[in-house]
């Protein structure tokens, strides 16, 4: 009989830092259980009844034993499990089983712990820690840690001059009682969403992948981009296949990951170069974050943020995802026409017949959008769209889900969750602190202060405190710490509290292309073999006019019709404005039309694009003047001088 095969971390979601090891023997089979059981845990979740005060500790039990299992403390110590990973999670298993054997009586002790609840308190939040570091990296805890600190600190920050944020102090215990009793720190609604929205969500994206609609969905999109002539446009394929890939993982890293492995000889055959391929394929691979009806981890924290349905933040999420996707398609077709790069034969098959051969994987998200449409919660949308997944991939019999790859499928499903666990068990310290101090309320009021209560000046400073806070933390984490910090800034000078998270969300997005968290585009260029800060640099060309979009729908109350609010009209024309604004600044970015744009044809197109998307209708009216200067300029030309040039 065969050794089995090394179980390899699955998943690479956005908040993984840290290089799953390769596990087999005992271990192996132990981890495989853990990322099954998760995955019916969470399925067994929406049909049972299982209170919050049992389901969230032995859901954060299941996922830092796995966590513990395939993250080493350190490279040497990737072969194997060790006496110190064994440590943690008999100490994690300790900290949360305590509170199941108390019952009732634990969450009553939450303002007057026992010494066993801060011992045991005290332990978990170091496991959880030490789960995130192994993950997400350093960063993460370390600010956790920061936090935690400024909770007991409180009295010392006024001796020192820093009464701004100073606060009356906590002891040790009120603290611990807070993170570890209560379901406002670890066990808060950071790791509630984990163990619900994303879980089911990662589950079903697992089931249909194993389904066969990963390879269908790339097929489809190379046909549906296919030249008259049977030509494919690359670029138009990676970013019509990142939408589609998007809603299976929710991903930018796993989405970049499986564009770059398929796409990318295809575009080098086409010419792009390392740089350059990296950075489409990475600002593809970002709209798996934004574009619904799949939306990545935060899109679900958001919901619960605003306390509404996901169905209405993926209706939210419509229209500036595809803005995001427009001005990608055109930055790519004018990119492609700068280069001089040529459609490529692929041997691709007509999109008709690529659809009869496939059409049965759109079924499931045709189920899961039609009953959330219909009212139906999100937890029971997607576990009917799980289950009609699975009977339709019995159609062909090379994509059917046997018992073994139904399996298999579930389990990667529920390894894929294992670092967003402890990414959101983390940010629930960080929330809880903020919460018991009050620090959320004294930063929004310092921004505003700091802006002179000016609407505008307090969108650009909230832009840049998230943006900042993102070059540290992943994604998911950094909209939990901005919604309740800098969110308030926004909705006190007079931005809705949809358009305000909705501000935080996108440019929490903007740290997977920002150094040195750039995650999407240095896995883009591990594929291409590119420079990974170049292609960083060129991947933010792609994606900057989809983070001056923000300041659309914040700008004024009339740019919330971005987001779908409001009458027919006003929907009707400030989206196409900031289509046009987008499609400006992503011609300007790349300096090509019909032929290659003059100096100052590409600051009237971006100078027109930005006054756009600030949507007032007079900045709108002289941003639309701006482009038609430069479209008539550009157009005037005989455009004679139509040599590709080099990539900036």
């Amino acid at each position: 009989m065969s050794a089995p095969a090394p179980l390899v971390g699955a998943g690479a979601g956005d908040e993984v830092e840290g290089t799953a090891r390769a596990l087999a023997g005992w271990s192996g089979h132990l981890t495989r259980a853990l990322g099954l059981a998760i995955s019916m845990y969470a399925l067994y979740w929406v049909v049972a009844i299982v209170p919050a005060q049992v389901y969230r500790p032995t859901f954060l039990l299941l996922g830092l034993a796995a966590a513990f299992l395939m993250y080493p403390a350190r490279a040497a110590s990737r072969r194997g499990v060790t006496l110190v990973d064994g440590v943690f999670v008999a100490s994690a298993c300790a900290a949360l089983v305590w509170p199941l054997l108390e019952g009732d009586a634990f969450p009553l002790r939450a303002a007057t712990p026992t010494v066993v609840d801060v011992t045991l308190g005290a332990i978990l939040t170091v496991a959880v820690l030490e789960a995130t570091r192994r993950t997400a990296g350093l960063m993460l805890p370390l600010t956790a840690a920061i936090f935690l600190l400024y909770a007991w600190s409180g009295p010392v920050l006024d001796r020192i001059g820093l009464s701004l944020i100073g606060h009356r102090g906590y002891s040790v215990e009120r603290i611990v009682g807070t993170l570890y009793i209560t379901l406002e720190g670890v066990l808060g609604v950071p790791l509630d969403v984990a163990a619900t929205y994303i879980v089911l969500f990662t589950v079903y994206g697992a089931v249909v992948e194993r389904g066969g609609a990963g390879r269908f969905f790339l097929e489809w999109a190379m046909a549906a981009t296919s030249g008259a002539k049977g030509g494919v446009s690359p670029g138009r394929t990676v970013t019509v296949a990142g939408y589609l890939l998007g809603a299976l993982s929710g991903s930018g890293v796993a989405n970049t990951v499986t564009l770059g492995a398929v796409a990318w000889p295809l575009m080098r055959q086409a010419g792009y170069t390392p740089e350059a391929g990296g950075a489409v394929i990475a600002a593809a691979g970002l709209g798996a974050i934004l574009a619904p009806p799949v939306m990545g981890a935060t899109a679900f924290l958001m919901a619960e943020f605003l306390k509404v349905s996901y169905f209405q933040v993926a209706l939210m999420a419509t229209v500036p995802a595809a803005l995001y996707y427009a001005s990608i398609v055109v930055s790519v077709e004018a990119d492609a026409r700068r280069l001089g790069l040529a459609a490529r034969s692929a041997g691709t098959r007509s999109l008709a017949a690529v659809t009869r051969e496939g059409v049965h994987h759109f079924l499931s998200f045709a189920v899961m959008v039609g009953m959330m449409v219909r009212g139906v919660t999100a937890f029971s949308a997607v576990f009917w769209a799980t289950i009609v997944a699975f009977v339709v991939s019995f159609r062909r019999r090379d994509e059917a889900l046997t018992p073994g790859r139904l399996l298999g499928a579930l389990t990667a499903g529920g390894l894929s969750v294992v670092p967003i666990v402890a990414t959101t068990a983390a940010a629930g310290i960080i929330v809880g602190v903020i919460t018991l101090t009050g620090l959320g309320l004294k930063a929004a009021s310092l921004i505003v202060t700091l802006a002179g209560a000016s609407r505008a000046l307090t969108v650009v400073y909230a832009a840049l405190a998230v943006w900042v806070l993102g070059l540290a933390v992943p994604v998911t984490a950094c909209y939990i710490i901005a919604a309740v910090m800098v969110a308030p800034a926004l909705t006190q000078v007079g931005v809705g509290t949809e358009a305000a998270h909705m501000f935080v969300f996108y440019y929490a997005v903007l740290s997977e292309v920002s150094p040195p968290t750039a995650l999407s585009p240095f896995a883009a260029a591990a594929i291409t073999g590119g420079n990974p800060f170049r292609t960083t640099m060129l991947t933010w060309k792609y994606t900057l006019p989809a983070f001056l979009v923000p300041f659309a729908f914040t700008w004024t109350s009339s740019g919330e019709a971005i987001l779908l609010r409001g009458s027919a009209g006003d929907i009707a024309r400030v989206g196409l404005g900031a289509l046009l604004g987008v499609a400006a600044l992503a011609v300007g970015a790349a300096g090509y039309l019909r032929s290659p744009a003059t100096r100052l044809e590409r600051v009237l197109a971006i100078a027109g694009g930005v006054l756009l998307l600030m949507v007032e209708p007079r900045l709108a009216a002289a941003g639309a003047a701006c482009v038609v200067v430069a479209l008539a300029l550009h157009l005037r030309r005989r455009g004679t001088d139509i040599t590709p040039v080099p990539d900036p």
